[in-house]
């Protein structure tokens, strides 16, 4: 077990920031008492393979832990992941180091995290992007519909072929729901727009995400959301070489990856979701059940069209404006399955 454990630190890249001097006391709702006296929170991150700058989900988690350290004075560490293999070692390395709060970045890691939260039933762990059974694991889950239904309408507005189109990691039931919310967004501008689909296979396959987007703008779409880690900021890459087509990113803000080339970011605040957990865990307030963030909850939406915004059009983002609260006031509910999408009709507004 210690050879694995210091294998995990070597192989994980073990990162701290912001360590600071700590008594061993433990202080009220689970926090450690500082020479101070205040209550000092100790946080830790497991991410998934695609680790630090990946510009997309594993940044953004951190953004928020960063948050929790600036904002909270909290102690902040991170584990990097650099397969599948790491993710089980690194958060029996963490939970071995007694934090308040461990967060395993990204649902691929929901079975190991239930393995090591079973064995370590006193320490408190959180899963982004998944929904845990045991009882000392935070789960947080977004509406990624929500925000992708936005991001395929905005592409059926701009689209000048009707023909959009999907690039996804791994088809899970996790992505199928940017998928059935993109587009239905799209359906939902216009019902006939054609909206290609494919996955990569991999989130950390950038030449492959490059390679799909080619083929798709070959094939007629001239906008394609991606939702697929480093392989969709290949594809993003794709579009650089191109005239009259665009990319929309996801997770964190792409929008600078080609600057006027990726329409908006469907900004998933794993930030947030992050920090809010902190939060909680300093204050005792955990919840018991399951988090979920959406529109009204800030979790997800677009971004602010810093690049794009002549080539998108006032009209066309004011009609985004009523989409999104149409959705907030659940006028309309986008579809988070294959299933649902096909029910789905558009709603008058």
């Amino acid at each position: 077990m210690f050879a694995a454990r210091a294998s995990a630190l070597v192989s994980g890249a073990l990162v701290s920031v912001a360590v600071l001097a700590l008594s061993s006391c433990a202080g009220a709702g689970g926090a450690n008492a500082g020479t101070s006296g205040k209550k000092v929170l100790r946080l830790a991150m497991v991410t998934d393979v695609g680790g630090l700058g990946d510009k997309s989900f594993n940044d953004s988690a951190y953004a928020g832990l960063v948050r929790a350290r600036d904002q909270l004075g909290a102690d902040i560490e991170v584990l990097q992941s650099k397969s599948a293999a790491d993710y089980q070692p690194n958060l029996t390395v963490l939970a071995d180091e007694d934090y308040d709060e461990i967060y395993a970045v990204g649902f691929l890691m929901n079975k190991d995290l239930t393995e090591v939260a079973n064995d370590y039933a006193a320490g408190h762990f959180a899963i982004i992007d998944a929904v845990s059974p045991v009882k000392n694991v935070t789960s947080a889950t977004f509406r990624e519909q929500d925000g992708s239904f936005l991001a395929g309408a905005l592409a059926a507005m701009v689209s000048k072929t009707r023909t959009i189109g999907f690039l996804g990691g791994i088809d899970v039931p996790l992505l199928r729901k940017f998928e059935a919310g993109f587009t239905a967004g799209a359906r939902q501008i216009d019902p006939r727009v054609a909206v290609q689909v494919k996955y990569v296979g991999s989130f950390e396959d950038p030449a492959s995400g490059k390679e799909l987007a080619g083929v798709m703008y070959d094939g007629g779409a001239d906008i394609i959301y991606v939702a697929a880690g480093k392989s969709g900021v290949g594809a993003i890459s794709e579009t650089r070489s191109r005239s009259n087509v665009y990319a929309i990113g996801v997770d964190s803000n792409e929008d600078g990856l080609a600057p006027g080339k990726v329409l908006t970011s469907m900004l998933k605040h794993v930030d947030v979701a992050v920090f809010t957990i902190a939060k909680d865990a300093l204050d005792g307030t955990l919840p018991k059940g399951p988090l979920e963030l959406g529109l009204k909850d800030g979790g997800v939406g677009l971004t602010d069209f810093r690049y794009t915004k002549n080539i998108i059009g006032a009209a066309n983002i004011a009609r985004l404006a009523v989409i999104r609260q149409a959705i907030i006031d659940g006028k309309i509910e986008p579809p988070q399955t294959r299933d649902e999408l096909a029910a789905f009709r558009p709603v008058k507004l």
